[in-house]
């Protein structure tokens, strides 16, 4: 695959505003596991490679289990997932296909019931910046480093 364009050096002040907010959701208070499943589990729904890479590589290097990397996408089938990170999970996908899911009560009462408003905030923030990153990597058809490697 080639790559279309570049809007990291395109539209370099306004991808500075998206790290702006990558800045702030890392000392949110959210844990880091829960952030890369969120990360991972809404890239895999969107197809995005290039955002797959990136977060299976980052959750790796800060100690997540290969096991549930595999597992993310039958998570609802798998015991290895808190309560809190299943409610974050059906959340992220109940946001991610929002004009299908439509984030229904039951979704958002499973979810309050595990997170402070803050962290539900901060989690709705990190959901949409992943998604919005999935949206600027398919459409700009980056390309991963595994890719680029000749490990693809």
């Amino acid at each position: 695959m080639q790559a279309r364009f570049n809007p990291y050096s395109a539209a370099s002040e306004g991808l500075a505003g998206l790290l702006g907010v990558e800045t702030y959701l890392k000392s949110c208070g959210l844990e880091a596991s829960l952030l890369h499943l969120v990360k991972t589990r809404v890239s895999q729904i969107n197809g995005c490679a290039f955002c797959l890479h990136m977060h299976t590589r980052e959750a790796r290097a800060d100690g997540e289990r290969e096991a549930r990397l595999y597992l993310l996408n039958a998570w609802r089938e798998s015991a290895m997932f808190s309560a809190r990170e299943r409610a974050a999970l059906a959340w992220a996908e109940a946001l991610t296909t929002v004009a299908t899911a439509h984030a229904g009560d039951d979704v958002y009462e499973a979810v309050r019931a595990c997170f402070s408003e803050k962290e539900l905030s901060d989690l709705t923030i990190a959901i949409a910046m992943i998604n919005g990153w999935n949206r600027i990597a398919i459409g700009a058809r980056s390309v991963h480093p595994g890719e680029r490697e000749g490990n693809g």
